[in-house]
């Protein structure tokens, strides 16, 4: 790879610890690309309204500055020109060209913003809970078994993913961030539902913290009173962003003895690392991260969408899968593209999505079959295309609840209408019953 130092000159600092890359280094970068005036001005007027944030590691060692625009770790996080609708991007484009005030600017990327449904699948209302009358901010109940928990410090990345279905987090929009640092309401809502036996840190990404950080919001869940509590999770990309978090930063052996107290008091650690190309497990700092925290004793089980022009063959799956299960982690879950922000320019129709996880499902081991998928996180639960088949003379998708709002429904199956064009559920039309089985009944059925 190319060392981008030689384009942005910013050394890291003499401990060698992370540094990052925003918005304002955007045209340097995008001048070592080799793109157009043109593009790289549109890059730019994506860049006001989607967020960019990326690191010297993922810079110097993951991107292939030799086949940009088409590398997949450089698509993965450097806006493209064509992720907006051309009218938006061409407005915005020639504010920037003109010299616009910012405030004109920030209007108008605000307006764009707002038609990118932000916060997909009823976040925002149906998943909020509360507690005495009150509603709880920076926490999300959507399944009975599993709280998310947004911890404040810990609402950014160390590098942005270009189809993040988390995108408002980390824009100028303070309305649409879920956060908190009241880590006692989240233990006193725990203790009020039993029910509850994991809690997902997540975010943008909890290992953006350091460890004196992360212990603070760690340690109130290994209380006693909490023994329902069997599993933390952290929700973290860092592993393939920064694998140098658990290697060589200077709080790094801290961390990973935090890790191993939370497996001393007898529950589960598991990282939900999301990875989405195999390039991202290619480096010895890599390997070397990901071996000290299992031998910290978390359980890595790995995750992510299926996106258009960056992992979207089988070939790149079964590689990753296999990758992955050869460093001792468990493949868990491929994802559809969620219903917000650029969804339009990385979502593959569920029929190709279908016919992508099952070529790389036959072509790895048994120990690689523990992945789920396609996956769909919408509104009623997770929704799985189990296949395609023909049923009483008509094509069709099965599909079934791998978790639900209503547990009733987890393991249902369920048809919906064939349709090649189908990219969400929202695109399905049911097959055999006049409604899906999360859908209430017609009004008049009730009555």
């Amino acid at each position: 790879m190319t060392d981008i130092q030689q384009v942005v000159p910013a050394p890291q600092d003499t401990a060698g610890r992370f540094r990052a890359f925003g918005a304002r280094h955007l045209e340097e970068l995008l001048r070592r690309g080799g793109l157009s005036d043109a593009d790289r001005l549109a890059v730019r007027a994506v860049a006001t309204v989607l967020p960019f944030r990326t690191n010297s590691y993922v810079l110097d060692e993951l991107i292939d500055w030799t086949a940009v625009p088409d590398d997949p770790i450089y698509r993965l996080v450097f806006p493209q020109p064509d992720m907006l609708p051309t009218g938006d991007v061409d407005r915005i484009a020639a504010l920037l060209a003109s010299g616009a005030p910012d405030s004109g600017i920030r209007a108008l990327a605000h307006e764009v913003r707002m038609r990118l449904n932000p916060h997909p699948a009823g976040q925002l209302v149906l998943n909020a809970p509360s507690m005495d009358g009150t509603v709880l901010p920076g926490l999300q109940h959507k399944y009975p078994e599993t709280v998310l928990f947004f911890p404040k410090q810990g609402q950014t990345c160390h590098a942005y993913c270009t189809y993040c279905f988390r995108w408002a987090q980390f824009v100028d929009e303070p309305d649409l961030k879920m956060s908190t640092d009241h880590i006692d309401t989240l233990v006193a809502y725990l203790r009020r539902h039993p029910e509850v036996t994991s809690v997902l840190i997540t975010g943008g990404d909890p290992m953006i913290m350091n460890s004196t950080v992360l212990r603070r919001y760690v340690e109130p869940l290994l209380d006693p009173s909490l023994e329902h509590i069997e599993s933390i999770r952290i929700g973290t990309k860092s592993l393939g962003y920064w694998p140098r978090r658990f290697v060589t930063d200077p709080d790094a052996d801290d961390t990973l003895r935090l890790f191993e107290e939370v497996r001393a008091t007898g529950r589960s650690l598991a990282f939900m690392a999301h990875y989405s190309h195999p390039r991202e497990l290619s480096t010895p700092i890599a390997a070397r991260a990901i071996q000290r925290v299992r031998d910290a004793g978390a359980v890595i089980r790995t995750q992510a969408p299926l996106i258009r022009t960056v992992n979207d063959d089988a070939a790149t799956w079964a590689e990753m899968w296999r990758v992955q299960v050869r460093s001792g982690m468990v493949p868990y879950y491929m994802f559809v593209e969620r219903d917000t922000g650029p969804q339009d320019y990385f979502a593959v129709p569920l029929a190709r999505a279908h016919e992508i996880f099952r070529d790389a499902y036959a072509s790895v081991s048994g120990l690689s079959r523990s992945v789920r998928g396609p996956s769909m996180s919408a509104t009623p639960g997770k929704v799985c295309i189990d296949g395609v088949a023909e049923v009483a003379g008509e094509r069709v998708f099965v599909l079934r609840m791998l978790q639900a709002r209503d547990p009733g429904l987890v393991g249902r199956p369920f048809f919906a209408r064939y349709d090649p064009k189908a990219a969400w559920l929202s695109d399905l039309v049911p097959a055999f019953a006049d409604r899906f089985p999360f859908e209430s009944p017609p009004t008049e059925l009730v009555a």
